[in-house]
């Protein structure tokens, strides 16, 4: 059963806890913590996530767009996040984070930029729960999703499928009723999805029709 998680980089920051409530049946509400260092935007930090933890209806999946990702990911899982996503090109020691990040309790992820192969980092599968492929240059939302990435989520796809490991495949970055067909036949099982669930009427319904969409 494919997963949606909605991004609250598209909801009201204003109204943090009402955008919430209005996503209660997502498997999970994907939070971008940004330091505009890593990439160019600023969001929010470690107080603001603790404080979603507490309020929130759904699990937390917590994806650090940030510099010092060894020091700070650990913190954010101490939050009592479900999981928390760094990006490989800013971890120097990524084996070692992804085991920090389990006995914190949370489920380790790592992500890769689009340009950043996941051949190097197959034997680190087994370290993992989750592995996030994006789908856009991270920064902003609203980007459109890059079809050019397809490739890569089947070969993540065969390799997980391959070691074994119970690693969730995640994509993020332009996923909407029109392009969320062509990454779950690629292999992605869990999907992030912005605008398509807060630039709607009904979050929710939008949220169901994106799942519809992945039973393929």
């Amino acid at each position: 059963m494919a997963a949606i998680h909605p991004s609250i980089l598209s909801a009201d920051f204003v109204n943090l806890q009402a955008e919430l409530d209005r996503i209660a049946n997502a498997d999970a509400v994907h939070v971008d913590v940004m330091d505009n260092h890593f990439v160019p935007n600023l969001t929010l930090g470690l107080p603001v996530v603790q404080r979603i933890q507490q309020v929130s209806p759904v699990p937390l999946d917590v994806h650090l767009m940030i510099e010092d990702v060894d020091r700070w990911a650990p913190e954010y899982a101490k939050t009592g996040a479900a999981s928390v996503t760094f990006h490989v090109e800013a971890s120097r020691a990524p084996i070692l984070l992804a085991r920090e990040l389990r006995a914190c309790g949370a489920r380790a992820g790592m992500a890769l930029r689009p340009a950043t192969a996941v051949e190097p980092y197959l034997d680190l599968l087994a370290e993992l729960d989750l592995l996030l492929v994006m789908t856009v240059e991270p920064g902003f939302g609203g980007q459109g999703f890059l079809d050019v990435l397809l490739p890569k989520i089947r070969r993540a796809r065969a390799a997980i499928d391959g070691s074994g490991a119970a690693v969730a495949l995640q994509v993020d970055g332009g996923v909407s009723e029109s392009t969320i067909v062509r990454a779950a036949e690629a292999g992605a099982t869990v999907f992030v999805a912005g605008s398509a669930v807060y630039n709607t009427p009904d979050p929710e319904a939008a949220i169901d029709r994106l799942r519809q969409l992945t039973d393929l």
